[in-house]
């Protein structure tokens, strides 16, 4: 995805989306997981992202593995995130997938 520095988001938060999908979903998911990771990159205090496949430890057979890594300024940006866009960007992946995909968050925080 464009604005990944390399070895991944640049910022000193990282914002981690790990998704597993019904493998039958994959090009479709992925076309939309392109602009939904575009439109989240546009907003404030975000400094790029990285989209990857999971590979080990091997998703469950029929299904996909992808993690999204954001990067962010700061906790103040990922708080105005969570609370002013993330629950409009949810609903749109659930409206489109439903209950074809499981999506875990965490947060981590870079060392110096």
């Amino acid at each position: 995805m464009s604005g990944a520095a390399p070895g991944g988001p640049a910022g000193g938060v990282v914002y981690e989306v790990n998704i597993d999908l019904e493998a039958a979903l994959r090009t479709p998911y992925l076309a939309w997981l392109a602009d939904h990771v575009a439109e989240i990159c546009a907003l404030p205090g975000f400094t790029g992202a990285a989209v990857s496949e999971v590979s080990d430890p091997a998703p469950a057979p029929g299904r996909v593995g992808l993690c999204v890594q954001y990067g962010l300024t700061d906790q103040a940006a990922l708080a105005a995130y969570l609370r002013d866009h993330a629950p409009r960007l949810r609903a749109d992946g659930m409206a489109r997938f439903g209950g074809r995909f499981v999506a875990t968050r965490r947060v981590l925080n870079r060392l110096p």
